[in-house]
């Protein structure tokens, strides 16, 4: 993948002899494909808040780069750091070509992109269904259809991917049923939503993904205004406090998150169990381990591998650097979960050990809504693919594996694997 190079802002204001040069450069190429850039190691030794040039956005503000754990949840918590679409910075150029790009303020209902009071007025009308009983509930939903996606695979040929046949359906099932969207709507939504989780597309794919998109859901929203049943977007529709736009984004930002990161998950993890068997074998003996071995799966492999980015509305001085307000910061989120300072032995897989704290989920009051349900489908998925293919392997060499180094999320394209 061509890198993108970042520089300095100009006049940086900011007491580190240490600021790289030649400049960091983002996103950065890794050498090991489980493994964040070695880059981002030394950035969080000698310089773990970097300036860092930004490719394009509002006003003059910099760019800076925090690779450090503490340093990183810091900036999460803090509200003089913003979450709005419109403030923040791009530290890659957009997937499209344009002389002059503005970021655009937040849709109404698109609360991920938002501050205080909206996000909390959108978030607490959601809150209720992601809680870890409201999850719990739907332990069943996600053991039958996983149940069904073994089941074709064990009547599929060899080898089989396990992105296509298990990871990706799997994980829109489960997020379309709990949000209630029929299967009729299911396959041209993931299709534009997968235009939107690359890095690069044109100028008429967005286009045409974002009118696939728009129009499925606002056909599905006028259907729930008619008939809600008891799903969330039927409890949305007949709750009389939004309008159809905001369900419509609301609906958008939940599948766009759900369809993309937790199959990417899914699959990635599959993969480093398979490379590391020694840790698969520890989990197949020790069943028990299953909840720790999720979490040390999220720290370990943080597919959001851009990060997350805010941008800061006052000066605020973080780690030595001073950061002035107008400036976006990027949180290297792989990069703090490597921290040696918080976890012991941070670049070995070892299911035994602690992940209390990563930040795969970010952190703070913009910490990822759908945590609970990602974390209870990857600990029901996971154990019953290798209890139901106990000869589980790839059917290819690990370096042959693709990876998705050009997409929004980190993960594999493809993962071919076979079994005794």
């Amino acid at each position: 993948m061509t890198q993108l190079r970042a520089g300095l802002p100009s006049a940086p204001d900011t007491d580190r002899a240490q600021a790289p040069d030649p400049p960091v450069t983002l996103p950065s190429t890794r050498r090991c494909p489980l493994d964040p850039p070695p880059e981002y190691a030394v950035l969080r030794e000698t310089c773990p808040v970097a300036p860092l040039k930004l490719t394009v956005g509002p006003g003059e503000g910099a760019g800076w780069l925090v690779t450090r754990l503490a340093d990183v949840r810091s900036v999460l918590s803090d509200r003089r750091f913003s979450h709005r679409n419109e403030l923040i910075g791009l530290p890659i150029p957009p997937p499209f070509p344009l002389t002059e790009y503005t970021p655009p303020p937040a849709a109404p209902g698109a609360f991920i992109k938002m501050d205080q009071p909206g996000h909390s007025r959108y978030r607490r009308l959601l809150t209720r269904r992601f809680t870890m009983r409201a999850i719990a509930e739907l332990t069943p939903m996600i053991t039958r259809l996983a149940e069904e996606h073994l089941d074709a695979m064990a009547g599929s040929g060899q080898p089989v991917d396990l992105v296509t046949a298990f990871a990706e359906p799997l994980t829109v099932r489960v997020m379309c049923e709990m949000l209630g969207v029929p299967d009729a709507v299911r396959e041209p939504l993931a299709r534009g939503l997968a235009v939107l989780s690359r890095m690069h597309y044109t100028v008429e794919e967005l286009i045409g993904a974002c009118t696939v998109i728009a129009e499925a859901l606002q056909e599905l929203v006028v259907a729930k205004r008619a008939e809600p049943g008891t799903d969330l977007l039927g409890e949305l529709a007949t709750g009389g406090e939004l309008t159809d736009e905001e369900i419509v984004n609301i609906a958008w930002a939940l599948l766009g998150g759900g369809f993309d990161t937790t199959a990417n998950m899914l699959a990635l993890g599959t993969f480093a169990l398979l490379a590391h068997p020694e840790q698969l074998a520890l989990l197949r003996a020790r069943p028990e381990l299953s909840d720790n071995a999720v979490e040390q799966l999220l720290r370990y492999l943080t597919i959001s591998h851009l990060g997350a980015s805010r941008a800061a509305l006052a000066d605020v001085e973080l780690n030595g650097a001073r950061i002035k307000s107008g400036d976006t910061v990027v949180l290297a989120l792989p990069a703090a979960n490597r921290d040696p300072e918080h976890f012991d032995a941070p670049d070995r897989l070892d299911i035994t050990a602690s992940a209390q704290g990563h930040v795969a989920f970010g952190h703070g009051e913009h910490q990822c809504i759908g945590q609970n349900l990602a974390r209870s489908t990857l600990r029901i998925a996971l154990p019953m693919l290798f209890d139901r293919f106990p000869g589980l392997r790839l059917a290819t060499a690990v370096d042959e594996v693709p990876l998705r180094s050009d997409m929004l999320h980190y993960g594999v394209h493809e993962l071919l694997v076979a079994w005794d």
